[in-house]
């Protein structure tokens, strides 16, 4: 196969990294741009991004967050595909975005909001829906269980797609999360208003994922994927967290060498 046979020949991608991956997980970005690259796709990164600015709209902040929202609109509106490998930014591009620019009553600001806002994907639309595939090359043998991020499925909706695309992981045991639908109890400012409640939550999330014999817990959110991995880890879990971007990214070439070095990896 040729370089323009490749599903994302001729795609010029921005990548949207998001906070808390740049901050803290800086391997998952990576990760997208290899796995993107090794698909054809020519990705960008944008170096005027910031925030989506989802932590003033849930927090009631509205006005605060438009600046964020401008600046994004500034970064990735000449792009054609715009991906992020987080279903909660995505969710909040998509959902949040349009509402606030409505609200401020910048008719122009809603049109750009509007056409940006749907060409931001999240890492497993773009690749299942724009580039068509479900078996990406992947190689990752390991027992692994699932959690859809609530963001993932209630706002974004993802759907299938990340079950698709774990599927098709050559070497791969997928094993069902009991309750997998119900939130880990992260809910980005939630666990900081309702720390008891969160903490009941996250400890149950964390048993279910104990429960499934997993080496490794799979998220398409780091958020979450740290929430849940700091209660594994007080457990004294030996189950390791992995975000699906850096999964996916995996290919046999990489264990030829060494086990991955997983971001985050509990011990």
């Amino acid at each position: 196969m040729t370089t323009n046979d490749l599903p994302g020949a001729g795609k010029r991608v921005a990548l949207f990294a998001t906070c808390v991956n740049d901050v803290m997980f800086p391997e998952t970005p990576k990760a997208v741009v290899r796995l993107l690259e090794r698909l054809g796709c020519e990705v960008d990164f944008p170096p005027a991004q910031t925030c989506c600015g989802q932590m003033f709209t849930n927090t009631g902040y509205f006005d605060e967050a438009l600046p964020s929202i401008r600046t994004y609109l500034d970064a990735f509106e000449p792009y054609d595909y715009i991906v992020a490998p987080s279903g909660s930014c995505v969710g909040s591009i998509r959902d949040q975005h349009p509402m606030l620019a409505e609200r401020s009553g910048d008719v122009e600001l809603a049109a750009r909001v509007a056409r940006t806002s749907a060409k931001t994907y999240d890492l497993t639309e773009l690749i299942v829906d724009v580039l068509g595939v479900t078996d990406v090359g992947a190689y990752f043998p390991h027992r692994v269980t699932y959690h859809p991020t609530c963001h993932s499925l209630r706002i974004t909706k993802v759907g299938d797609r990340p079950y698709e695309l774990l599927r098709n992981v050559k070497g791969i045991e997928l094993v069902t999360l009991p309750d997998a639908e119900r939130c880990c109890g992260f809910g980005g400012t939630f666990s900081v208003k309702n720390p008891d409640v969160s903490t009941a939550m996250t400890a149950d999330k964390a048993r279910h994922v104990a429960d499934t014999d997993a080496e490794y817990v799979v998220m398409g959110d780091n958020s979450c994927l740290m929430n849940v991995q700091g209660m594994l880890s007080r457990q004294r879990s030996q189950v390791r967290g992995i975000h699906l971007a850096e999964l996916l990214a995996h290919s046999e070439e990489d264990f030829a060498a060494a086990e991955p070095d997983v971001e985050g990896a509990l011990s």
